[in-house]
């Protein structure tokens, strides 16, 4: 599943924990957006991560699917280049 995450964090040190966890799952596009190709079972596990971090009265995450064919109408103009994960085995 192909997944955008944004977050809003009040607090430096739990919005510097909550960027590495995504940092290891997808690629960052902007300040507080990371785009992820997840399994159910990857999406599971941030998502309980995530939910162990925040304070939900202070802080929010929000998860936007997109389907296969909607992930293909995505535009993007500048920015960092997106990362070739695809593996070759000889």
């Amino acid at each position: 599943m192909y997944v955008v995450i944004s977050y809003d964090i009040s607090e430096d040190k739990r919005r510097t924990k909550i960027h590495k966890i995504l940092k290891s799952y997808g690629q960052w596009m902007q300040y507080s957006v990371f785009e992820c190709d997840l399994t159910e079972t990857q999406y599971a596990k941030l998502r309980l991560r995530l939910s162990k971090l925040i304070q939900p009265d202070r802080d929010s995450i929000r998860f936007y699917f997109l389907c296969a064919c909607c992930e293909q109408k995505v535009e993007r103009i500048g920015g960092e280049p997106i990362r070739d994960e695809t593996i070759f085995f000889a």
